[in-house]
């Protein structure tokens, strides 16, 4: 059997100023920390970067691409009347716009759109219901040190309703602005791993442009990230390593990163604010990878030129795009 993609695995290590990337909406919209309070560390969701990719692709494609078939399945659109588009009424928009023969939606949303090819897609509209998994799924990301958030206060100076002079020539109504509170970091980093599955790859028809542009999108959607809360994000760091045995994973590669200066130094009180007070070191990382070499079809690693790295990745460093 042959198959359209090699099986690998990403590793994306990223950064975020002044900002939580993905918030926990049962503490208050603090930080995420599934490794408790003690631990210090903090995480983001899969569903967090997967809408990184999908709002890159959507933007950089919004016609589908030349192929027809760079169209984005989970998204927000809303009818002429303004109405939230369900998921058969997307689906139905999207089968407009490719243009194509197919009546069945499965095989026609696996042929336009890149996000179900390779996220995966759970359809459920009336009577056409189907699912299955993608070939790229993403972990939870950690910081790779204790991260303290803090809570903070502001006011908008801008009042919700208008102020009306009375005929005594006193301003009345909701003169002033609002108060708004939110917890905030002033900077972390994260590293992010993720598997590509070539046998299910061939079942979903996600083939090598797909990876090229999830990669893509990966990088570039970090930085077409707009939301306040959300902070300034920034890539740093990226691999895919690329399998010859479609059926072996080293895994957990995110383990054999270290951040320098390590987890004292962000205990101190003197914790690093920027990218100049930090270096990853990857020599472990290099270690494991020349471990499997013999299993080893490719290994690509691009780095952001002002983010220092200590070691030698085997593989070949690619130019940003």
């Amino acid at each position: 059997m042959t198959f359209p993609v090699n099986s690998g695995e990403i590793l994306f290590v990223k950064s975020v100023k002044d900002g939580i990337p993905n918030r926990d909406p049962l503490h208050e919209s603090d930080a995420r920390r599934i490794f408790g309070e003690e631990d210090g560390r903090i995480s983001l969701s899969d569903v967090s970067l997967k809408r990184d990719v999908r709002d890159y692709v959507l933007q950089r494609y919004p016609d589908g691409g030349e192929g027809k078939n760079r169209f984005i399945f989970v998204r927000e659109e809303r009818s002429d009347s303004g109405s939230l588009l369900g998921r058969g009424s997307l689906a139905q928009s999207i089968a407009e716009k490719a243009g194509y023969a197919e009546k069945n939606m499965e095989s026609l949303l696996k042929k336009a759109a890149f996000d179900v090819r390779t996220f995966g897609i759970v359809f459920s509209v009336k009577k056409e219901t189907f699912k299955f998994t993608g070939p790229v799924q993403f972990g939870w990301a950690h910081s790779l040190h204790p991260v303290e958030t803090k809570y903070v206060q502001g006011t908008v100076v801008m009042p919700s309703e208008d102020v009306k002079i009375s005929q005594e020539g006193k301003e009345e109504g909701k003169g002033q602005g609002t108060i708004w509170t939110a917890y905030t970091l002033p900077f972390a980093l994260f590293a992010m791993p993720g598997v590509i599955n070539a046998s299910i790859a061939a079942q979903t028809g996600m083939n090598e442009e797909d990876q090229e542009l999830l990669l893509e999108a990966l990088w570039k959607g970090t930085l077409l990230r707009q939301a306040r809360g959300r902070g300034l994000q920034k890539p740093l760091f990226l691999l895919h390593v690329e399998y010859s045995d479609p059926f072996f994973r080293i895994g957990y590669l995110e383990d054999a990163l270290r951040l320098l200066p390590e987890r004292e130094e962000w205990l101190s009180g003197k914790a690093p604010t920027s990218l100049t007070e930090v270096t990853l070191q990857v020599r472990g990382l290099a270690e494991r990878l020349g471990k499997y070499q013999d299993r080893i079809a490719r290994i690509r690693y691009w780095v952001d030129p002002e983010f220092q790295i200590d070691g030698e990745i085997p593989g070949e460093r690619q130019p940003l795009w």
